[in-house]
């Protein structure tokens, strides 16, 4: 059995990657994020404390469990954080990439690596796989970046871009667009959404099959992994009221100019996913099958 080490594994995805390997037994699991272990249970798999940033941390903890794959799931992805801090995205987002594409290299390790549909501009979505890439925010362009040191890079890799993650787990440092929408709506804020910009956005729990795929399937190259729905952030935000039976009157329709972000965001992205689907065996949920999911594991919480 494979043993596998994924990093930022108190994140979303980190979590439900935990979660799967609990439940299936497919790999062994190392765990490692930085500060203490925010996963539920303790048992069943290894967590070490591990910081990105302290590459000398990094080894040791690879030469410790000398796992067979990394999942790499750490990174800085506030988009408007990326754009006001650009030395620490660089450093979570690049140099920390660096050191992981070294190690893989030198230990022949397999390397996932996650990067984003913030790679593209937006104006020819939705995308393929080998579509060039033209960033419009910092954080877009740390994720090429990244992506670029895998092309020359002797490790054995694959990337998985994918699109607005959405989830829960029982200890969340951050929210999501379903989280965040669902909250706003229930406590009656009023809230202004965005209708321009289109996305596939993805259950946390697809994003962690693919990445369990693509080590158990070896492969290779860039993959795209997200919904298989395309909807207007708009839309998004009336399907989660939809389906929670909450009130659309508060929510008011803007467009990207109106919201004033500090970063620029890609107007049309979403994934052409033929490649994920025939190479790894894909399956992503519809929009609706993903919250009925977040809805049962909302139920268990409560």
């Amino acid at each position: 059995m494979k043993t596998i080490l994924t990093t930022g594994s108190n994140g979303l995805l980190g979590q439900k990657i935990t979660e799967k390997v609990l439940a299936e037994g497919r790999v062994k699991l190392v765990a490692t994020s930085k500060g203490e272990n925010r996963y539920p249970a303790a048992a069943g798999y290894e967590y070490a404390e591990m910081d990105i940033l302290d590459s000398k941390q990094v080894r040791d903890v690879i030469e410790r469990y000398k796992p067979d794959a990394i999942i790499h799931t750490a990174a800085m992805t506030n988009v408007d954080t990326a754009e006001a801090n650009k030395e620490l995205c660089y450093a979570l987002n690049v140099n920390a990439v660096q050191t992981l594409i070294s190690l893989c290299e030198e230990k022949n390790i397999q390397l996932v690596h996650l990067s984003t549909d913030f790679i593209f501009d937006g104006a020819n979505g939705p995308y393929k796989e080998d579509d060039a890439a033209n960033p419009l925010s910092y954080y877009g362009e740390s994720k090429v970046l990244a992506e670029e040191l895998f092309k020359d890079s002797k490790a054995n890799w694959a990337i998985l871009r994918t699109i607005l993650v959405y989830g829960i787990t029982s200890d969340m440092s951050r929210s999501n667009i379903v989280l965040w929408a669902k909250g706003a709506l229930e406590k009656g804020l009023p809230i202004n959404v965005v209708n321009d910009q289109w996305r596939m956005p993805t259950l946390a729990e697809d994003l962690a099959e693919a990445c369990l795929l693509a080590v158990e399937k070896q492969a290779n190259g860039i993959y795209h992994i997200s919904g298989k729905d395309y909807m207007s952030i708009a839309d998004l935000v009336r399907k989660v009221a939809d389906y929670w039976a909450l009130d659309q009157s508060i929510v008011t329709e803007v467009t990207s100019v109106g919201l004033n972000q500090t970063a620029r965001r890609p107007m049309k992205t979403g994934f052409i996913l033929d490649k994920a689907i025939n190479d790894l065996g894909y399956r992503p949920h519809s929009f609706e099958e993903g919250l009925k999911v977040v809805d049962g594991q909302i139920s268990l919480e409560s």
